[in-house]
């Protein structure tokens, strides 16, 4: 059997339910690792003592005969912007940082209810509003492949937890990429399901129309498992038949300005997948990125402003948005988040129109899918392997400085701002050691069609290498 630390969510549910292992002594062993891997930060909030004591009574149940859910005993991380009743929810800011909601998220109740175990809460870009996981209140969440470089996006810690073996599954939120670019960026799995699919409820949020959980794993098996519990769907997919499947390759934009060896890792990937047989299509879809860059931003910036309002009410935190942002730590967080009142705010008209080009992009991507008869399409998950920490600003790609959030979101964007889902697949690795993902993503509503066609693209991909201790 491997190390207990190296088991994935579905091996360790199994070894603790066949008595292969004691979920005490998966436990013990993820908790030594996280002290042993401390400087990575990937906690904001960890208690041990309830770790363990959850994992005996786990190890009870067990051995009294008790039925077992899928999860039995298996720790997960979750992002510190999903409710949990019994630890702080911080969303990453110091206005929250003594929050205890009443609840769990949906979600996080239903994992529990599978049997997992809350590891502990995860490291975040603060209030989810970035891409590099430099947070000024709770320090930098570190790339484990290389620790002076950023996770990728908000959900960054959970990321760092995944590949680093801290723990075998986590939950990350997207908004814009934030479950699929750190999972590229740590070298991991990403799904980010259906917007709605996944439910919403009990998560600080950014934005109702835009924001969707989502599973963070080292293997599609480990997604397709959560995902089915969290759904009561199916938690396991029969691989796709990769002979005859039709892939879209959209060049224009989502192919463009790509760092040079990472564009020769995807472009090798597509080989691979045509020698297995996968039929691989030329798609123009840059009239969904025009689409996106006109809607996206002000459904968010509208919503951020109406949905913190009304989580902070709901949890009667006895803050509104601005009392929020006012004890907002990281600069780049303040400096938008205080621009959205006053003569800065979008206006309603402005936002109305975005959700009517919301509902264009949507018509534009089944058309295109339609069209060319395609089951999916295939792209660079980031445009260039993960940033140096403290690079908030702007980051060098191809001799150019540009600028380091839009440019790190430029290829998940308008799926998320669609509402369609996609997953982000480790697909190899630079000379320097750091991973590298692409994106598939599938008309909406067909995310089980596309874990599937993972499942079968994910053993022509060349298996990662854990990162080097750095502990």
């Amino acid at each position: 059997m491997p190390k207990l630390h190296d088991l994935g969510v579905a091996e360790a549910a199994n070894a603790i339910r066949t008595g292969a292992i004691k979920a005490e002594a998966l436990a013990d062993a993820l908790l030594a690792r996280v002290a042993a891997h401390a400087n990575l930060n990937a906690f904001i909030t960890l208690d041990a003592d309830r770790v363990r004591a959850a994992a005996r009574e786990a190890d009870r149940q067990r051995a009294s005969g008790a039925s077992l859910g899928k999860l039995h005993g298996v720790p997960l991380a979750l992002k510190d912007n999903l409710d949990t009743a019994d630890l702080p929810t911080s969303g990453g800011t110091p206005g929250l940082a003594g929050h205890r909601p009443k609840r769990n998220a949906v979600i996080v109740d239903a994992l529990l209810g599978a049997g997992a175990i809350t590891l502990g809460k995860c490291n975040l870009h603060e209030l989810a509003y970035g891409i590099t996981n430099n947070n000024a209140a709770f320090g930098p969440a570190r790339n484990p492949y290389a620790p002076d470089r950023i996770p990728g996006a908000s959900s960054g810690g959970t990321g760092v937890a995944v590949a680093a073996r801290l723990a075998p599954g986590g939950i990350g939120t997207d908004t814009g990429g934030s479950v699929r670019i750190p999972a590229a960026l740590c070298g991991i799995v990403g799904l980010r399901p259906t917007t709605g699919r996944w439910s919403q409820a009990g998560v600080v949020p950014i934005s109702h129309t835009r924001d969707t959980p989502g599973p963070m794993t080292r293997s599609v098996a480990d997604c397709v498992l959560m995902d089915g519990v969290v759904t009561g769907g199916p938690t396991e997919v029969a691989p796709a038949q990769l002979k005859g499947l039709r892939i879209g390759v959209p060049r224009q934009y989502f192919w463009e300005n790509l760092d040079p060896e990472l564009a020769q890792i995807c472009e090798q990937t597509l080989r691979r997948l045509a020698d297995a047989g996968v039929t691989l299509v030329d798609v123009d879809m840059s009239e969904e990125a025009s689409i996106d860059s006109e809607a996206g931003f002000p459904i968010a910036l509208y919503e951020t402003v109406t949905d913190l309002n009304v989580y902070l009410a709901d949890h009667k935190t006895g803050m509104d948005y601005a009392a929020l942002v006012a004890k907002v730590a990281s600069p780049d967080v303040k400096g938008i988040l205080q621009s959205l009142v006053g003569a800065g705010a979008v206006p309603e008209e402005a936002y109305r129109k975005a959700l009517q080009q919301r509902t264009v992009l949507q018509d534009t991507y089944r058309r295109h899918f339609r069209e060319h008869g395609i089951a999916a399409i295939i792209f660079p998950t980031t445009p260039a392997p993960a940033a140096k920490i403290g690079e908030d600003e702007t980051f060098m790609l191809n001799g150019k400085a540009l600028p380091t959030f839009p440019t790190f979101i430029r290829n998940t964007s308008p799926g998320s701002v669609g509402g369609i889902p996609g997953i982000s697949l480790p697909v190899g690795m630079t000379k320097t050691g750091l991973p590298v993902g692409m994106e598939l993503s599938g008309p909406q509503a067909s995310d089980l069609e596309l874990l599937a066609m993972a499942a079968a693209i994910e053993p022509l991909l060349p298996k990662l290498p854990a990162p080097p201790e750095h502990a």
